[in-house]
């Protein structure tokens, strides 16, 4: 009953917040370093992606309707975001048993990273809570090749999100 008490909040949007709306998080900034590992549990560092550019997207809840909406336009545009020089990487509190799951039933092809202390959540100001339990914001950021932050993006939504970031990639390498 909890589960779907979560859900149905989730879906909702009435969730009380534990940080601002990535307050500390501006263009320029460094992007905060972390190392998480993924639904096969391979570690992910920040640092691994020097050099490139990186769409780093919190989201709140691995196979809920927000959250797969997000991540399956994430996978349709998966080629022409690679074309654009970036990689996506998603993090949730999720433990990677369930990022597997997951990734597996939705054919997502990129890194699902857990978080399950929620601790690169709070480093990124993308926290929430519902019900005792820390949840991970849908809040995406955009990392340049220099390891600072390009764009930040807070309550995004799901179906746009996506198209967002490759339109603000494409005005950042110039019109790529």
């Amino acid at each position: 009953m909890k589960v779907r008490s979560l859900l149905n909040a989730l879906v909702a949007g009435t969730v009380t917040l534990l940080c601002g709306a990535a307050g500390a998080a501006n263009p320029g900034d460094a992007a905060p370093a972390f190392e998480l590992v993924d639904q096969y549990m391979k570690p992910h560092k920040l640092a691994d992606y020097a050099g490139k550019w990186v769409v780093l997207y919190f989201y709140p809840k691995d196979d809920t309707p927000g959250c797969t909406t997000q991540a399956c336009t994430f996978r349709d545009d998966i080629f022409k975001i690679r074309e654009l020089g970036a990689e996506v990487l998603g993090v949730s509190v999720d433990s990677a048993e369930s990022h597997a799951k997951f990734a597996e039933k939705h054919g997502l092809p990129f890194p699902l990273l857990s978080d399950p202390d929620g601790k690169t959540a709070e480093l990124y100001g993308s926290t929430m809570e519902f019900a005792g339990m820390k949840l991970a914001r849908r809040n995406t950021f955009l990392i340049g090749p220099d390891g600072k932050f390009a764009k930040v993006y807070t309550d995004v939504d799901p179906k746009e999100n996506s198209a967002q970031v490759m339109a603000d990639l494409k005005a950042l390498q110039g019109g790529k």
